[in-house]
């Protein structure tokens, strides 16, 4: 049955849904769809900085080399700190809202701001304006993996969650091979005027493609066709019902729970590491192998295209176990585990420029099979929430779990912008070793999770 600790805005979950319906895989293309828009969204600011240079208001001046332009670099950075600080806060927030909305109106709530914000960058005239637009951005995009879990959790039984939340996840990989062919697309359509329109149509397109979604998303009768709780949702529903009285988990409730930390504590000490591949790949091309963006497209694409193959497959894994018998507890961690030992080639990463120092493959395939690591890893790891949980707080969790990684994020950063030019060995280092340390602390603060499943041969997983 439903979980009795529902939101209120979800009572209309019908009790009757079929348990296992393949339309659990059209939520889960929804879900994919809408991460390749997040993502998407967010990285338009950046793939369009070329063409702000002939904005005005940017400052950037024209006298002046490209390595020496502090107006712009300031005005630019300050507009991305914007998206990034509203981004992590926003997870506390929309998690909790989630939780109280339910999936289908809270989900919608938060697609709905980013792809207005989206839409309102084509219009600004200010830097300050561009800050604003990213604040609202990043609000509304730290909803998306709280309702994206939370949506899996209520769809998909426990043995299928994490390969559903790898297919989803993947589309923050897509978006990063799709984003600079569409852009580049878009601002080639208005080349006569693309220091003026180009990059406003950018924002256009993305943004008209987020209210599409919208559209689609508030058509589909989400509860009216979502399944039942699984035995482990039933369970976990029963363990916190003393403490909830039919709503949600009140955090004084949470923060005594060592689930809470032990996610938390994982994405803290693994999101930065991502990032970090994300945001530096291209550099490090460029500094080793004098790469520049247009040379090193396809090393790229290489990384991005193994990172949605390792998000599926980690996903697969867990389940493959589950399937054959083993506990959910030792599916997860057993997957999570294999990946934790994947990443750590990649401390070899810096040594890579002196034994081939013409060819950026050797080392773009290490880091690439770390990143699809990285994407198995967070496949299990995002899936923990839905064995520690009930349904009707996922969304807490997982936003009280990205704003811890969101600050994680900011910490390695900050290390790797003072150690990674003089000191790259110990950058990749704490990289190789981060999802090791975090599995550990996880078995330490969870010693168990999940309910044993009993096979395959079960209409309904446990």
């Amino acid at each position: 049955m439903p979980s009795n600790t529902a939101s209120l805005a979800e009572e209309s979950v019908t009790v009757s849904a079929p348990q296992n319906t393949n339309i659990r895989w059209f939520v889960c293309a929804l879900l994919f769809a809408a991460t390749t828009i997040n993502y998407m969204d967010r990285q338009i600011f950046s793939l369009i900085e070329p063409l702000l240079h002939g904005v005005p208001f940017m400052g950037w001046d024209k006298l002046a080399d490209n390595l020496h332009q502090p107006v712009f670099d300031n005005n630019f950075g300050n507009v991305i700190i914007c998206f990034q600080v509203a981004y992590g806060a926003g997870f506390l927030f929309a998690g909790r809202m989630i939780d109280k909305l339910g999936t289908k109106v809270g989900y919608a709530l938060a697609i709905g701001m980013w792809a207005v914000a989206s839409l309102s960058h084509s219009v600004v005239t200010t830097v300050a304006g561009f800050c604003i637009a990213r604040i609202f951005l990043g609000i509304g995009e730290s909803g998306n993996f709280p309702a994206a879990i939370k949506a899996t959790s209520e769809w998909f039984p426990t043995e299928e969650r994490a390969k559903a939340v790898g297919i989803f996840n993947s589309g923050s990989n897509v978006s990063s091979i799709i984003a600079p062919a569409l852009v580049a697309f878009v601002t080639a359509k208005w080349a006569w005027s693309a220091t003026q329109w180009g990059w406003r149509a950018a924002f256009i397109t993305s943004g008209s493609m987020g209210l599409l979604w919208l559209i689609i998303w508030i058509v589909f009768p989400y509860n009216r066709l979502r399944r039942g709780s699984t035995q482990t949702q039933a369970n976990l529903e029963a363990d916190f019902a003393d403490e909830t009285n039919g709503h949600s988990v009140p955090y004084s409730v949470l923060l005594r729970r060592p689930g809470l930390y032990a996610f938390s504590i994982g994405k803290a000490l693994t999101d930065g590491v991502w990032w970090f591949y994300l945001f530096y790949l291209p550099q490090f091309l460029n500094r080793n192998y004098g790469l520049k963006l247009l040379d090193a497209y396809w090393y790229l694409v290489a990384v991005y295209g193994l990172s949605s193959i390792g998000s599926v497959v980690g996903g697969w894994l867990s389940g493959y176990l589950i399937n054959r018998g083993f506990t959910v507890d030792a599916g997860r961690k057993i997957a999570m585990l294999i990946c934790a030992l994947l990443v750590i080639p990649v401390i070899f990463v810096p040594h890579f420029g002196d034994l081939f120092p013409h060819n950026a493959w050797p080392a773009t395939m290490l880091i690439a099979l770390a990143a699809s690591a990285h994407q198995g890893w967070s496949a299990n790891l995002l899936s923990t929430p839905g064995d520690l949980f009930p349904s009707s707080t996922v969304s807490t969790v997982v936003g009280v779990g990205g704003a811890a990684g969101a600050l994680g994020g900011a910490a390695f950063t900050w290390i790797v912008k003072r150690n990674l030019s003089l000191h790259s060995l110990l950058v990749f280092s704490m990289a190789a070793g981060a999802y090791i340390v975090s599995l550990a602390l996880f078995q330490l603060l969870v010693p168990k999770l999940g309910a044993r499943s009993k096979g395959p041969a079960l209409p309904q997983a446990i």
